[in-house]
């Protein structure tokens, strides 16, 4: 058996205390320190050209002119139906809870290039204060479907 005591004097404590304190708080912090968050870097919504153009990069073609444009109060807590519509904007990266109680804008555009359906399809994307918060692909009516942006195609 090993038995091992130590006297720790006040001025051992505190120097102990401080060292630890420094390693949590740089262990914590550090990763801010260093810009590397999980916050996605802000995308650019403000004018119809930004908009075109990241549904250009999620590799849709679409109609230039947005065909439906609507204004709307995004509610306080997420509830049905838009906590279900979150888990969708969640699996590309997209969080609507920070835009609670904000206005949003969903702008539609009719899509031209989704696969084996020449017509029919659209994407929304919603705006809030100039940066796109989220958006999806759907097809209304009987047979439809909602998607997200970036798909498979």
């Amino acid at each position: 058996m090993f038995i091992w005591s130590t006297r720790l004097s006040k001025k051992k404590l505190v120097a102990g205390s401080i060292l630890i304190i420094g390693v949590l708080a740089a262990v914590l912090l550090l990763p801010a320190l260093l810009g590397e968050d999980d916050t996605p870097a802000p995308l650019p919504g403000e004018t119809n050209a930004q908009r075109v153009e990241y549904l250009r990069t999620c590799g849709w073609e679409v109609v230039e002119e947005p065909v439906e444009t609507f204004q709307f109060l995004l509610p306080e807590k997420l509830e049905e139906p838009y906590a279900s519509y979150n888990e969708l904007q969640l699996s590309q990266g997209f969080d609507l809870r920070p835009y609670c109680g904000r206005q949003l804008a969903r702008y539609t555009y009719t899509l031209t290039n989704y696969p084996d359906r020449p017509e029919g399809v659209q994407a929304n994307l919603y705006v809030c204060d100039g940066q796109i918060v989220g958006g999806d692909v759907f097809c209304p009516g009987a047979g439809g479907f909602q998607e997200a942006l970036i798909s498979a195609q």
